[in-house]
């Protein structure tokens, strides 16, 4: 194969990505905390040595897939009644859980008791508080109250105050699933004193189901017309060595 098969082959591969990061998008439109990414590609020149571009010529360039940017715009902010539903007003702040694989951190405020009385997320795993410590409520404790501050109080007093930080640079937050955030071991967490924090509330996903269907249709007909570049070209290739054989 030569150069121009390389190069279609090269676009197929990052639309064929971008396809996949859109199509990702959309399944997580209703998911709490969810961010929207979007993939970065570059252009990767090609210069072939001791010999000068021909008039008119230019350099060969193929597609690189680069890196994934999220989107870091907060989700709508809807009431839920549900006394453990939390969300941030703080736009950069994070909520920390602790995983078996280490601290993790997290928008999605959507939170319970377990039976060991623990605040944990949705997949179980325990909230922190300012201690680092998972936030407990006493088996007789009935009505719970969370301060703008982070602080969990029940009738019989303070439980805890939720661990909520923020990071210097939030693009370069690894993520976990479609939920938890994992920092770099070179950017460390910065404490948030006032996270806003709003009860019975929940921070939704910030995809617009809309806007990710219209890019998907636009990522699907890109797709159709690099496949259909390969296939001439494929088929040009055979051509020429069809005629070739035949001067033979």
């Amino acid at each position: 194969m030569d150069s121009p098969g390389y190069i279609v082959l090269s676009r197929l591969v990052a639309q064929t990505r971008a396809t996949a990061v859109t199509a990702n998008n959309i399944a997580n439109a209703d998911t709490p905390g969810f961010r929207a990414a979007r993939p970065l590609f570059g252009t990767v020149l090609e210069r072939q040595m001791a010999v000068q571009v021909p008039r008119g010529g230019r350099d060969l360039a193929f597609a690189q897939d680069r890196a994934t940017w999220r989107d870091t715009m907060p989700g709508a902010i809807a009431t839920t009644g549900n006394p453990l539903d939390l969300a941030l007003s703080d736009r950069e702040g994070f909520f920390a859980v602790e995983t078996p694989r280490g601290e993790r951190f997290t928008r999605a405020g959507r939170f319970s008791l377990d039976t060991e009385g623990r605040v944990v997320d949705v997949e179980g795993n325990p909230v922190l508080s300012t201690d680092r410590q998972p936030i407990r409520v006493a088996a007789g404790d009935s009505r719970i109250e969370v301060m703008g501050d982070g602080t969990l109080r029940t009738e019989n007093g303070p439980v805890g105050r939720l661990r909520v930080v923020r990071f210097a640079d939030r693009q370069k937050l690894g993520a976990e699933g479609s939920r938890l955030f994992n920092p770099p071991g070179d950017m460390a967490p910065e404490p948030v004193e006032r996270p806003g924090v709003v009860q019975g509330a929940m921070e939704g996903s910030n995809v617009s189901a809309v806007v990710e269907l219209t890019r998907m249709t636009e990522d699907l007909r890109e797709f159709q017309f690099v496949a259909q570049m390969a296939e001439r070209e494929g088929e040009r290739l055979g051509t020429a060595v069809e005629r070739i054989l035949k001067r033979q």
